[in-house]
């Protein structure tokens, strides 16, 4: 796949891109999105200073004037692209990738997002009809963060957390030597901290908390020190992920009903009353993509919520988000978002209130395995599997026609990829909009039958 990807722009550096894209991208922005005020951020990878000198040349030649952030985590150009009233912004990052690689992602006026479908497709046409080079200016990236945002924001942070309750939980935190680390410590203060130094080579494990080799010790910590839990960030912090005091993963999208029931009081479960929330009469909104298990919508409509399916990807979430007024939503992948941060993701906001979360839970006695078990346990998941595939219409086509033999299709949705429903379960099959995949996941009533499926389904995807 090439460097322009339906959410960003993002590849291995100095094979998928190199400056001179970069320099023409920056020219490009402004005649596509518009605009004469753009706000620039980067997180610590070793070809992010030289990447944003490129962009903010190229920026500056087509006439704008440019505000750097310096080192920065994704959500913290997000909040000041809307606080402050950016006509867009950048964020250099390649988020979970390897250290070769990196990328852009962009934001327009109010931090909605810019796609393929949404401006990136005419993006890559002007850069493909330019061929100005990059000379390399003599101006050096700030070193830093911007430390007045920096402090505006963290203050932001702590005022949407519980944060009594958040200290008397005993926790760890994974920074994954990324850009979390830039402001863990002032937002958890007591929690132990692994890999909190940014480094850009990701010496301890991958910046993809997804990876079940990167959470190996953030897992251990939790059951050494027996802790209440553990937070895990991906590299740019608009992701976290968490183990239960266990070290067991607890998938993302079990989260999205824990996240909503923190903006409602819990004596009022079915009728949400908090005032900065819809009147009781329509019901709140909570968005998930496509691949949200079926325990997450049960309970996100079980405390009086309104579920609201849509793509995979924060291109597609945001706009939904704010289509339908939701309240706040997730996605498998560990992407979180709210209302009240401009609609955007924030893996820092989603730490903060699931911890609170977790500690009101501890309050009562309970632990992270047993407040999570009526989702986590209540069905069997396969999580989603990759498969390489060279006619990836053709081997979903296989896989519908396997899937005909689960019994009686009770719903279809078709936004992104299919998903069927059938009494006993569901399955989602769809391409990846990032990766050369064809992605599956199955979620049935027992193991025996997730088993059966899922074998049947990877004969039919693999033939």
């Amino acid at each position: 796949m090439g460097f322009f990807k339906a959410y960003d722009m993002r590849g291995t550096f100095g094979i998928d891109f190199d400056l001179d894209t970069v320099y023409r991208v920056g020219k490009a922005l402004p005649k596509v999105v518009g605009g004469t005020r753009w706000l620039v951020g980067r997180d610590c990878r070793a070809s992010s200073p030289e990447v944003r000198n490129a962009l903010v040349a190229g920026l500056r030649a087509a006439g704008v004037e440019v505000t750097d952030l310096g080192l920065a985590t994704t959500p913290m150009v997000y909040f000041f692209t809307a606080e402050d009233d950016f006509d867009g912004s950048v964020m250099i990052t390649a988020s979970h990738n390897p250290p070769s690689d990196n990328g852009l992602k962009v934001s327009k006026r109010g931090a909605l997002p810019v796609g393929y479908e949404s401006g990136l497709a005419e993006v890559e046409k002007l850069v493909a009809a330019d061929t100005e080079r990059y000379s390399a200016s003599a101006e050096d990236a700030p070193a830093t963060t911007d430390p007045v945002r920096l402090a505006k924001y963290v203050s932001w942070l702590k005022a949407q957390a519980d944060l009594p309750s958040i200290g008397s939980l005993r926790f760890a935190v994974d920074c994954s030597d990324g850009m979390a680390s830039i402001l863990a410590h002032e937002l958890f203060p007591n929690a132990v901290f692994i890999n909190d130094t940014p480094d850009g080579t990701f010496p301890h494990h991958a910046p993809n908390p997804l990876l079940s080799a990167s959470r190996e010790q953030l897992a251990t910590v939790v059951r050494e020190r027996e802790l209440d839990c553990g937070v895990i960030f991906d590299g740019d912090a608009d992701r976290c992920m968490f183990v239960d005091e266990t070290g067991a993963f607890i998938q993302p999208d079990y989260l999205i009903p824990v996240l909503a029931s923190t903006y409602f009081p819990p004596s009022h479960p079915s009728l949400p009353s908090h005032p900065s929330q819809p009147s009781p009469l329509s019901l709140p909104s909570i968005i998930h993509d496509v691949r949200t298990s079926r325990a997450a919508i049960e309970a996100i409509r079980k405390m009086g919520c309104k579920p609201v399916i849509g793509k995979v990807g924060h291109a597609y979430a945001k706009v939904l988000l704010r289509e339908v007024k939701a309240v706040c939503g997730g996605e498998l992948a560990g992407h979180y978002y709210f209302r009240d941060f401009h609609g955007c993701d924030s893996g820092e906001l989603a730490a903060l209130r699931i911890l609170g979360a977790f500690a009101q839970a501890k309050a009562r006695g309970e632990t992270v395995s047993r407040y999570m078990e009526p989702i986590c346990g209540k069905y069997a998941n396969s999580g989603e599997v990759n498969f390489k595939v060279a006619d990836k219409p053709a081997a979903i086509a296989r896989a519908l026609a396997v899937a005909k033999t689960f019994g009686k299709e009770t719903e279809r949705c078709e936004i992104d990829g299919v998903r069927l429903e059938f009494a006993e379960g569901w399955i989602s099959v769809r391409q990846s909009n990032t990766e050369p995949y064809l992605r599956l996941l199955a979620e049935c009533d027992t193991p025996e039958r997730l088993k059966t499926w899922m074998d049947a389904l990877s004969a039919a995807v693999s033939a």
